[in-house]
């Protein structure tokens, strides 16, 4: 009975969460912290901690899949871990090769139709895991329908540095036009790429930063962060709705300052010529979700009345 009421009251808040959820993010990223301070604490080692963050990662992607997430980005070997102990690593390094495998033969997976693909410098880690690698994602690479992108031997800064580096040497060559630098020729430099840019950023385990994960992607977007104590092997599907709800939150804060600035600059150009006016609002409706035309369109009613008087 002591364990059954729990249950039952987290049941009906999960519940209640779903409920106020009405939309849910494109994509979401995810910085899997706290499984070896999880084993710590119960006295296990921490490839304990390692394979009960394996289990939560199967949990969350079952998640998204339930809410309509179309794309999600593990934060599962970064850069820094290469400086972790040689023990540590080969259990972490066992642990991906399995679970790669795993993943590409699941029915689930194929039943879905998800999408597995790696993003880092995966040249740098065991050929055995660079073999796991080239399996999950030809076994997948027909898909489309859900993306699951695993960062392996990641770092954000060597990403931008690797793309940067690459520009220039085009540059040098005589191949790439200094001015024809843009947005797009870093971006098409960058590792094999996500789909989409970063909506949502959750990090468990208590620590409040972002530690060098898709900078481009995540920041470029203003995405949504949503910082946690658990645990990653304590990560729920509470807490997983919660994060959904911060970026429901951020994106209703952030279309209201763009209503509010889209209204001022309307109101900015008032006294321009009427034909430049109505460029200003086409330009801004293009930009703006449709309930946040109406300002415009009420700025621009005002505008016709006045040079009609």
């Amino acid at each position: 009975m002591h364990t059954r009421v729990p249950r039952l009251v987290e049941r009906a808040y999960e519940r209640l969460l779903r409920r106020d959820i009405d939309g849910t993010p494109d994509h979401v990223a995810v910085i899997q912290d706290g499984n070896r301070r999880y084993a710590r604490e119960r006295g296990d080692g921490a490839a304990d901690g390692h394979r009960e963050g394996a289990r939560t990662t199967e949990r969350v992607l079952r998640w998204c899949q339930e809410l309509g997430v179309e794309e999600l980005t593990l934060y599962a070997f970064s850069t820094e871990n290469f400086e972790r102990p040689p023990e540590e690593r080969d259990h972490l390094f066992d642990l991906i090769e399995s679970k790669l495998r795993s993943f590409a033969d699941r029915e689930e997976v194929h039943e879905n139709e998800v999408c597995i693909r790696a993003l880092g410098e995966v040249d740098r880690l065991p050929e055995r895991v660079r073999d796991a690698v080239a399996y999950a994602e030809e076994r997948t690479a027909g898909y489309d329908r859900f993306r699951l992108n695993v960062a392996l031997a990641y770092g954000g800064r060597a990403e931008l540095l690797g793309a940067a580096r690459e520009t220039l040497r085009s540059v040098a060559a005589g191949n790439l036009d200094p001015a024809d630098v843009d947005a797009a020729e870093i971006e098409r430099r960058l590792y094999a790429r996500p789909v989409r840019d970063v909506d949502l950023i959750v990090r468990t385990g208590g620590d409040e930063r972002t530690s060098n994960f898709l900078p481009w992607h995540a920041n470029g977007n203003e995405a949504a962060v949503f910082f946690c104590a658990p645990y990653w092997p304590e990560f729920s599907k509470i807490d997983f709705l919660r994060a959904i709800r911060t970026y429901e939150s951020r994106e209703a804060s952030w279309r209201h300052t763009r209503r509010e600035r889209a209204a001022a600059l309307v109101r900015a150009v008032a006294g321009s010529s009427l034909v430049e006016t109505r460029e200003v609002i086409g330009r801004l409706r293009e930009q703006l979700p449709h309930a946040g035309t109406d300002e415009l369109t009420a700025e621009l009613d005002r505008q016709d009345a006045g040079t009609t008087e």
